[in-house]
């Protein structure tokens, strides 16, 4: 079973981290801490950890405060699920010896994440072929265009079976609240992120920035400007062809610049803008299904339901519920 999977099929889980020179110490800790919080909680070992490293000497942090590890990675081990946190400088620690390292596990059933730029140490060994994975924002464009055969998303985190990555800094405690929610249920989880003072579930398809702060859009004005004038009339939405004329431009040049930059139709980008605004409506307020409906530009909950229903496959209620 995944480490994703419906439930925690034995305890503890054993997640072993792999620590790059250079790692993010934030990304690290965002991903450390939630296992031992939930251990803390329910007073029993539900999770175990490892730190290793490439020699298994110390490890200087981004920040160059060093890190004691356990042991160095080897093939020799039984390392059921091992997590790569990277963030600067990878190309200066990647070997032909650490990629044989990795395969080797993959060889004996290792389930592996990403962290930050840990997801370049996967795609350079060929772990993430054929698989769905988000790596830092910074580094999207570069790795889209390096690694074809990888499905990247610029998603705060992405889990694809046996493949879990996230885009770094505070995303890795939104992937492991989730990890608890999955195995341990959704108490435990609003239990640990209330440890830390997190007020709120980011889901993984949330966007790591929002678009109109991407840079390849940001040099788009009227693409930029389109965006954040959807952004600014969640409530009451323009029709694509007033939006046009409101930005002094044309359906047809939306509709090239949303598909080039996006993949998407304005209309469709548009409107998932104002789900997510929704989705989020729901999670952090009691405001009412129908008034989030038209806080949101739809005419009626009906109409809003079935659109919800279609981005995230879940009623309103449903997923109000869950929360």
């Amino acid at each position: 079973m995944y480490l994703f999977g419906t439930a925690a099929d034995k305890k503890p889980q054993k997640i072993a981290f792999l620590l790059i020179p250079g790692f993010s110490m934030l990304c690290f800790s965002s991903a450390l801490e939630p296992l031992r919080a939930a251990n803390m909680k329910v007073g029993e070992k539900l999770y175990e950890w490892k730190l290793y490293s490439i020699t298994g000497k110390t490890v200087k942090a981004s920040n160059e405060m060093e890190l004691n590890v356990d042991a160095e990675l080897g093939d020799d081990e039984t390392i059921p699920t091992l997590i790569v946190c990277a963030s600067y400088d990878v190309d200066k620690s990647y070997t032909e010896k650490l990629a044989s390292i990795l395969r080797k596990l993959r060889s004996k059933g290792t389930e592996f994440g990403g962290m930050d730029a840990g997801s370049e140490v996967l795609a350079k060994v060929g772990l993430l072929d054929g698989y769905k994975a988000t790596v830092h924002w910074e580094n999207f464009e570069g790795f889209t265009e390096t690694y074809p055969n990888i499905q990247t998303e610029l998603d705060l985190y992405v889990v694809d079976r046996n493949r879990f990555t996230c885009g770094g800094g505070t995303t890795s405690l939104d992937m492991m609240l989730q990890l608890i929610r999955v195995q341990h249920g959704l108490k435990l989880s609003t239990d640990v992120a209330d440890v830390f003072i997190y007020q709120r579930f980011r889901e993984g398809n949330n966007p790591q920035r929002l678009a109109s702060d991407n840079p390849q859009i940001r040099k788009n004005k009227i693409l930029t400007t389109a965006i954040e004038t959807m952004e600014e009339n969640v409530e009451t939405p323009y029709l694509i062809p007033e939006l046009a004329q409101e930005i002094g431009s044309t359906v047809r040049e939306l509709e090239r610049l949303f598909k080039k930059y996006l993949k998407t139709s304005p209309a469709t980008y548009y409107r998932n803008l104002r789900l997510d605004v929704a989705q989020r409506l729901l999670k952090q307020t009691d405001f009412s299904i129908l008034d989030i409906a038209i806080r949101c530009g739809f005419n009626s909950a009906t109409s809003f339901a079935r659109s919800y229903r279609g981005r995230f496959g879940q009623s309103p209620r449903t997923s109000r519920r869950i929360i």
